[in-house]
């Protein structure tokens, strides 16, 4: 009497079944990792925006209160020219810029940050009649408005 067995291939099932586990349990962990470098990316470039600017208002509180002039370069009356960031690897900056002397107190001005590619969009507001003064610096991880990757962050200071 022959007795046949019904268990042939059982072990190939088992490794295809394991194989298969392990390839998604794989598949997974590279995907959160791609996600987590992408996550990292993003805030890095939102850093750099913010640091943009931040030192875009620097820059505008600078010429603000001390302006060597002793007078504020965004006054409504009379035009100044600023600079900076302006260095001998920056030549190209937009710089110098004339502001002032606008009767509505609005000036604006920018700034690259070359050989990085950040820049910053500041618009200073003088209100005459109270005194006050408005800086909203606008910075950018990229000067490219094309880039889907741009990232905007804005600093406001107001006194």
């Amino acid at each position: 009497m022959i007795k046949r067995h019904n268990d042939r291939g059982i072990t190939l099932l088992i490794a295809i079944i394991i194989t298969g586990t392990l390839l998604l349990v794989a598949l997974g962990i590279a995907n959160i990792s791609r996600k987590e470098s992408i996550l990292t990316s993003s805030a890095r470039s939102s850093q750099l925006a913010f640091y943009a600017a931040d030192t875009g208002v620097e820059c505008a509180l600078f010429w603000d209160v001390k302006n060597p002039t002793g007078y504020s370069a965004f006054a409504t009356t009379t035009t100044t020219t600023i600079s900076c960031n302006q260095t001998p690897q920056n030549l190209t900056n937009p710089n110098p810029a004339v502001v002032g002397g606008n009767p509505s107190g609005v000036s604006t001005f920018g700034l690259t940050f070359l050989p990085n590619p950040y820049c910053t969009t500041v618009v200073v507001t003088k209100d005459p009649s109270t005194g006050a003064t408005i800086i909203d610096s606008h910075g950018y991880n990229t000067c490219d408005t094309n880039d889907p990757r741009r990232v905007e962050r804005a600093v406001k200071v107001t006194y």
